[in-house]
């Protein structure tokens, strides 16, 4: 039962009690609570007709710990504001209407620590009058979403040296994927660029061929991203070294694509997501690790057979797969990035709380045990 019906139930039961056994001096006490009541119920209804809300969010997609600024007016339909406060998720406590003026508005930064799509609901406001009695929430507006991406940081070389085992950290871009490698001859193709054209052949016979090159695409190096829990199932730390996982996935993304390009394979992917330093194909990738979740390992058909790196960026230290340990290709270096640091264990580098370790066929237990 509200207060304002308590109340009002109290002045009656006064007034028939007056009635019944003659006591005229409850009649006073017993109209004054009616009254109060009535008119308490009276002032919150007048009060919340018409009011209107209006909420702006300054932006639909951020980063991890960015502030985005959201702004929430309250209009008066009718006179002047009542009595109330404004019910928002996003603030540490109500914040009282402007009692007596046309408008309130208020200011509200607010920051995202994980990434994923945030539902963001419709403030509410909170109408009562000035004794408490009666209240009446008005829920105006939609949910908004807003979507964290996971923010990306630097890369910083381990043990391994500033050369970050074959990935060149400092070294501009990753030697692995700097040059594509020469596969020998072939006819000159209509609209082939100059710079292919194999000048020695037009000197010795006057045929104008141009060199046949090896995919770009293999030599560049891979970032795989594989989100499985623990054995044992989700637990809130486990989703914690989820998102440094993907963080580190991100960060990785970006510093090998300024410095020459590389591939992001992604759960139930068939083929990579091939990144150049135009970042072109950056923003869609980053929005797909803001939503990924714990689930299936990728595909890890062909893997050992690439000829760049490949960082197998696990969210779980778990032993990875024998496609990345068997790699047929000379010289391919191949790298488990986990959450945390592995005791015993030389680092090549770290990103986002993560860790990275080259794997050897033959030391795959020990690095991950």
């Amino acid at each position: 039962m509200s207060p304002a019906l308590a109340t009002a139930v109290l002045g009656l039961v006064l007034v028939l009690a007056a009635a019944t056994f003659d006591a005229e001096p409850l009649y006073v006490p017993g109209l004054a609570f009616t009254g109060l009541a009535l008119g308490a119920i009276a002032w919150v209804a007048v009060g919340s007709r018409g009011l209107r809300v209006r909420r702006t969010v300054g932006a639909r997609t951020v980063d991890e710990e960015q502030p985005v600024a959201i702004e929430v007016e309250v209009r008066a339909g009718t006179g002047m504001l009542p009595t109330g406060v404004i019910d928002d998720p996003l603030l540490p406590a109500p914040a009282p209407l402007a009692v007596g003026r046309r408008r309130t508005r208020l200011r509200i930064n607010a920051t995202f620590g994980r990434r994923g799509l945030k539902v963001l609901r419709a403030p509410s406001i909170v109408v009562r009058d000035p004794f408490g009695l009666a209240t009446r929430v008005v829920r105006v507006g939609d949910d908004v979403e807003v979507l964290v991406l996971p923010r990306v940081t630097p890369v910083v070389a381990g043990a391994q040296g500033a050369d970050g085992d074959g990935l060149g950290l400092h070294r501009g871009r990753p030697h692995a994927a700097a040059e594509i490698e020469l596969d020998g001859l072939r006819p000159l193709r209509p609209g082939a660029p100059a710079s292919r054209i194999f000048w020695p052949a037009l000197a010795r016979s006057g045929e104008l061929v141009e060199r046949r090159m090896l995919a770009d695409t293999d030599t560049r190096p891979l970032v795989v991203l594989d989100p499985r829990a623990p054995t044992g199932g989700r637990t809130a730390a486990s989703d914690e070294d989820l998102d440094a996982a993907v963080r580190a996935v991100a960060s990785l993304c970006v510093h090998l694509a300024r410095r020459g390009g590389c591939a992001l394979l992604l759960p139930g992917d068939r083929r990579p997501l091939l990144l150049d330093p135009t970042m072109s194909a950056w923003p869609r990738a980053h929005v797909r690790l803001a939503l990924v979740e714990a689930g299936a390992p990728p595909s890890t058909a062909g893997m050992g057979n690439r000829r760049g790196p490949v960082l197998y960026v696990s969210a779980v230290a778990r032993r990875p797969p024998q496609a990345l340990l068997h790699a047929s290709a000379p010289g391919a270096s191949r790298l488990l990035v986990v959450p945390g640091i592995l005791p015993g264990r030389a680092a090549s580098f770290a990103v986002a709380g993560c860790t990275a370790y080259p794997l050897r066929a033959g030391r795959a237990r020990a690095v991950v045990a």
